[in-house]
């Protein structure tokens, strides 16, 4: 070992016999194991956080993979688009997409007996249920079905059958009105300014578990959706299902560099960006909120140090008769405090860690009573490796920090 390394390991070997001697008083141990319990805690409580809102978040992603497509392309600009657009037609001829589905989407009032509610009509391509996964999310004794001959059946939401009274299989009609959208309003005849049109039910409702869709949207067939909204020949939305899961960013931005502006392609994240922008924020809040707690974590360590800075005044004699500088011995204290940061840090990682593996294989925290009323019945918890690496981070250079300008202020004051 070289000189210069035994001069800058000096410190660490002195604090680190600091730490784990026994002091001439008690209080000082506990003191010190207070604080790496407080930092190991706190670590572990932002593990723990962060991976159940990790948890929440891929929740809800598997959810609208039954709904959502991988791809959604949409017109920049205006809502509607000539559906045989020639780039439209390109992408369709990409060698990597499986399957193309046309979309006409807007608003509509929907009437059945005496009740009455603003929907949102999602006419499609009949092979939409090869798009999604919309067979899993079916209840009732029907299939997948959008017309048949001459009728034209809808498959709402079940909130949306519950509010208006409708079963998976109701009888009668469900009246559709919509605006129309050519020629002058006759205000001497309101009625003939909406187009009206019917739908049947094919016995079946579907549950996306997310009240976007499941209160507001009914799924039927494109012909009717674009009679209804006067769009012939034209669509809102193109879906795509790619051959390969791993294709979406290649694909998404092979469409952008063809789309000159005039397309916007969308991932099922971007689809559902506000509801995940707000788990984001909300992830981050708490992370914030736990740093703070982090941070009055740390204070045990400035109060661990002021007691040891004190108990080793003639220790600290000693060594500078024996040449140590002024700012070796500021550095053992320094080491010390960073010693207790990053043992509380990998203590409370391995602790959150093996926590979070316990609640995934077993279910160690539900939701009480509730449970059976939700999609899972304990809290989902999903660990990603940036987090951890983040929270490691956090911890180590909160402890660090935090013990920079005490140690430098009390050994000036004390050790004098």
């Amino acid at each position: 070992m070289t000189l210069e390394k035994m001069i800058m390991s000096f410190p660490f070997y002195i604090a680190r016999r600091y730490l784990f001697s026994k002091k001439s008083t008690n209080a000082i141990n506990v003191i010190s194991a207070i604080s790496v319990i407080g930092v190991a805690v706190a670590t572990m409580a932002m593990i723990i956080v962060l991976s159940v809102f990790n948890g929440f978040s891929d929740l809800v992603g598997s959810l609208f993979t039954h709904f959502d497509p991988q791809l959604k392309i949409v017109p920049t600009e205006g809502k509607s688009v000539a559906a045989d657009d020639p780039i439209l037609t390109e992408i369709r001829q990409f060698p990597e997409v499986l399957i193309a589905t046309e979309c006409v989407e807007d608003m509509a009032l929907a009437v059945y007996n005496d009740k009455q509610q603003m929907v949102t009509i999602m006419g499609v391509d009949d092979n939409f249920k090869k798009l999604t996964r919309i067979d899993d999310i079916l209840y009732g004794d029907g299939l997948f079905e959008l017309h048949a001959g001459p009728l034209e059946y809808g498959i709402p939401g079940i909130r949306l059958a519950q509010s208006m009274g409708l079963s998976a299989q109701w009888r009668g009609w469900l009246r559709i009105y919509a605006p129309e959208r050519e020629g002058q309003l006759d205000m001497s005849n309101p009625e003939t300014g909406f187009v009206v049109d019917s739908l049947v039910s094919p016995g079946c409702v579907f549950v996306v578990n997310q009240s976007r869709y499941d209160e507001a949207h009914i799924l039927t067939s494109i012909a009717f959706a674009r009679r209804l909204f006067s769009q012939q020949g034209c669509l809102t939305s193109l879906m795509l299902k790619l051959k390969e899961p791993g294709q979406t960013d290649a694909v998404k931005q092979k469409i952008e560099k063809i789309a000159q502006g005039k397309f916007k392609a969308m991932d099922r994240y971007e689809q559902q960006a506000d509801t995940f922008r707000i788990m984001q924020i909300e992830k981050f809040i708490a992370y914030i909120f736990l740093t703070f707690i982090l941070i009055v974590a740390c204070f045990n360590i400035i109060g661990s140090l002021s007691m040891l800075i004190i108990e080793k005044k003639n220790d600290v004699q000693t060594l500078r008769s024996l040449g140590a500088s002024e700012r070796q011995i500021a550095q053992i204290f320094m080491f010390e405090g960073r010693l207790i940061a990053v043992i509380g840090a990998v203590a409370g990682l391995i602790i959150g860690l093996l926590l979070c593996w316990a609640q995934t294989s077993f279910g160690l925290v539900g939701f009480g009573s509730s449970a059976g009323s939700f999609i899972v019945d304990s809290y989902p918890v999903s660990v990603h490796a940036l987090d951890v690496l983040l929270v490691f981070v956090t911890v180590v250079a909160v402890g660090w920090l935090s013990v920079y300008y005490p140690v430098k202020y009390l050994s000036r004051r004390l050790l004098d």
